[in-house]
């Protein structure tokens, strides 16, 4: 059986994301696939790639044929340099560092979240004192009865 590596189309019109998928050749370009093995959304900056480099490099020794845009994606990860024995095997994959922005918006969240447990605790301490303050005045109404 020919197998390929291709992308399989996924997401609506104008924002599709790709899954990496191994498939007959002759079967469709969404038909069934073997098995998937990474995913691909272009959307995301920077680009979103994940590809199971293990069992690409199964697929490959098998004989499985990438096609054009997934032999891009498994350059850039370093799968087709490692599985060819070229030198560059670590891939040239840019990630993105949670920046300064999200940092902040945990920080501001964590700072939120314990405004609010210092105020339940608070309101908690007022109604128990309330509480106390009440069975007090009802002892001393009853000493007061017993006393006349």
């Amino acid at each position: 059986m020919a197998t390929k590596i291709r992308l399989k189309r996924l997401g609506k019109k104008f924002y599709a994301y790709y899954r990496i998928v191994i498939s007959d050749s002759r079967n469709k370009r969404n038909g069934k696939s073997i098995e998937e093995i990474g995913v691909y959304d272009p959307n995301k900056q920077p680009s979103l790639i994940q590809i199971d480099s293990e069992r690409a490099q199964y697929w490959l020794g098998v004989g499985a044929q990438p096609s054009e845009p997934v032999l891009k994606l498994l350059k850039i990860t370093g799968d087709w340099q490692k599985f060819k024995g070229l030198e560059g095997a670590e891939g040239t994959l840019k990630t993105s560092e949670a920046g300064p922005d999200a940092q902040a918006r945990v920080e501001a969240v964590e700072a939120e979240a314990q405004k609010l447990k210092a105020a339940k605790s608070e309101a908690a301490a007022k109604a128990q004192a309330a509480i106390e303050a009440a069975a007090n005045e009802a002892e001393e109404a009853n000493t007061e009865e017993k006393a006349e």
